[in-house]
């Protein structure tokens, strides 16, 4: 997404941000007010344009933090360890932790005048079109505040500045949210064009993210909520989202795994639904690569607990696996033996470069960078500091699968052939030929009538629904997705370090045979391993030979636990005091999300 000229729409900026007082005192720049700016569907798409950024975050821009990708913005799952202290849930109340009406504000403006001021000027379609793109963006809006705070003051239209009792309404409940949010969504399913230039919102982005939201609120009600009627209403959303994109064609699995988040451009790319385009020429780059180019050193990698979800090659787990050696955990046999997104996702061979787990992080980078650097070389400019100009896939065909086979999943009514369109189509991707190479190949097909039968498995989830969360894992391996899958599913224990010993170590390493410069003086008592038997080896400046298992520093250590404690929900985030003074001070009482305490 070409996002950089729409920053060049000032006028529209000012409009959008009418309840900003810093806007608000200032002069309009341009000759463009309310009066006059909503009298052609030229300005109304300028208007739109602007919340692509903030909604498409893609790898964000320069250093910032908000990325879709575990390099910068997302090191909190039982995928990342740490180096050090693992990062923590949040245990008591908050100053800040605010909700904002900022973009909703702005997005019923864009509603009300479109009704108000554009009807007539529009023809009958357009007037679908844009509301449906308005009614999208709010729903998502919503959908994101609701999963965050539960429920929240609902508005679908512009309050009054001076009606206070509009302004400070108490929250409303999530399901009264979710209901206008299904409605909105089915709105712009219905409405929103098939096709309306390039890279901008049609139904198909519309479908895709209808997927996400749908399997994300039907698994909330199913599992937080214990509420199976409107988990069904959910789930039947997001299928019927799922439906509309495999059944129109456009779409495909067609690209290696690490080609697309490597390229320089994903245009026509049958993998990708939409994608955000980084350009230098106009300043629009990002940093992500530059934390998987091999040069810059990282505290955070892999836990043993991902990596040994990894399924094997004739698509069962590793502890009943037919492969040959499917139990060694050495990098050069897990590349051979496991689902060819492993090798995608990782340098070959373990490396201090990654001090929290000696497995180095390579998914977002080209491969020929990563060759360049292990023969001696320095990663180009563009793959250094901020400089990084490599498209993000912002929504994959591959999601849309995924979360269309995990309602139906949740549903009952998967078939062979589902499986056959989603998970054994994903399975059956091309392979880079460096892959091949060394010896990668492609990953069995799921068969329904053959689950795998994981020991490791969660009791309280089927084999079939586990299969398909363990390929969403796989898939969606350091982006955006796993904590809040933890989240949707209730499985915030998998996060418990004190349960799960394996969030707390890395990679495995044999140190004397593959980083022998490791085994100094200054790293004795510094590192240890968790060798086969399960037992902690730390160095003590003589016992190189021992030093064979998955890595962990001597200082690493788990979180606080945040399970079954008073007044703590790490499901839901508390409302800061500073919001509810604010209520209070106005005279009015909001209440605390559930699970924390009330506000006196």
């Amino acid at each position: 997404m070409k996002y950089q000229l729409y920053t060049l729409l000032i006028a529209f900026l000012v409009l959008s941000s009418a309840s900003c007082k810093k806007f608000l005192d200032r002069p309009q720049l341009t000759s463009e007010d309310d009066q006059t700016a909503w009298a052609s569907e030229a300005n109304l798409r300028a208007y739109a344009n602007k919340y692509y950024p903030s909604f498409f975050t893609g790898y964000g821009t320069g250093f910032s933090a908000e990325a879709d990708a575990a390099m910068l913005g997302f090191q909190f799952s039982d995928d990342i360890l740490l180096r050090g202290n693992q990062g923590n849930f949040t245990r008591s109340v908050p100053n800040s932790s605010n909700w904002s009406y900022t973009t909703i504000r702005s997005l019923n403006i864009m509603l009300d005048r479109i009704e108000n001021k554009m009807k007539g000027l529009l023809e009958e379609e357009a007037y679908n079109h844009w509301t449906g793109i308005a009614r999208f963006f709010r729903a998502w809006e919503y959908a994101d505040m609701v999963t965050t705070f539960g429920g929240v003051p609902y508005y679908d239209y512009v309050p009054l500045d001076t009606d206070l009792d509009d302004l400070y309404k108490p929250r409303t409940p999530r399901d009264e949210v979710m209901d206008a949010i299904y409605n909105d969504l089915q709105f712009a399913l219905d409405n929103v064009r098939t096709s309306d230039g390039d890279q901008q919102v049609n139904r198909y982005v519309v479908a895709g993210f209808i997927t996400r939201i749908a399997l994300r609120e039907g698994s909330w009600q199913k599992y937080y909520y214990n509420n199976s009627e409107r988990a069904s209403k959910f789930f039947q959303l997001a299928v019927k989202a799922g439906d509309y994109l495999i059944s129109s064609g456009r779409f495909d699995i067609v690209t290696d795994f690490r080609t697309l988040f490597a390229s320089n451009t994903l245009a026509n790319n049958k993998d990708v639904i939409l994608y955000r385009h980084y350009d230098p020429a106009v300043g629009i780059t990002h940093a992500v690569a530059t934390y998987n180019n091999l040069s810059e050193s990282i505290a955070y990698g892999p836990t043993t607990d991902l990596l040994k979800s990894f399924i094997c090659i004739d698509g069962l787990p590793y502890q009943n696996s037919t492969v040959a050696n499917a139990t060694s955990f050495t990098m050069s046999n897990m590349i051979k033996t496991r689902d060819s997104r492993l090798e995608a996702t990782f340098y070959d061979k373990p490396t201090p470069k990654n001090v929290a787990t000696f497995w180095y992080i390579n998914k977002f980078i080209p491969r020929s960078v990563i060759a360049a650097v292990e023969a001696g070389g320095t990663p180009p400019s563009e793959f250094s500091s901020n400089r990084n100009q490599t498209d993000y896939p912002v929504f994959r065909y591959a999601e849309a699968l995924l979360n269309w086979i995990e309602a139906k999943a949740e549903m009952g009514t998967v078939t062979q052939a589902d499986l056959d369109v989603s998970v054994n189509k994903i399975r059956n991707r091309p392979l880079a030929p460096e892959a091949t190479a060394k010896g990668v190949v492609k990953t069995a097909p799921l068969n329904l009538s053959a689950l795998p039968t994981d020991p490791a498995r969660d009791p309280s989830v089927t084999q079939l629904l586990w299969e398909i969360r363990r390929e969403r894992r796989m898939e969606f391996v350091f982006e955006y997705s796993r904590y809040q899958d933890l989240k949707r599913w209730k499985k915030l224990e998998y996060m418990d370090t004190e349960a799960r010993k394996d969030l707390l170590s890395g990679g495995w390493v044999n140190f004397s045979a593959e980083v022998p410069g490791s085994l100094v003086a200054a790293n004795a008592g510094q590192i240890s391993v968790v060798n086969s038997s399960n037992a902690t080896v730390v160095y003590n400046g003589t016992n190189g030979a021992a030093m064979q298992g998955f890595f962990r520093t001597t200082n690493t250590n788990g979180r606080q636990p945040y399970l079954n404690l008073p007044g703590v929900n790490p499901y839901l985030t508390p409302l800061g005091r500073n919001q509810l003074d604010e209520y209070k001070s106005n005279g009015y009482t909001m209440t605390q999300t559930e699970g924390w305490p009330a506000y006196q």
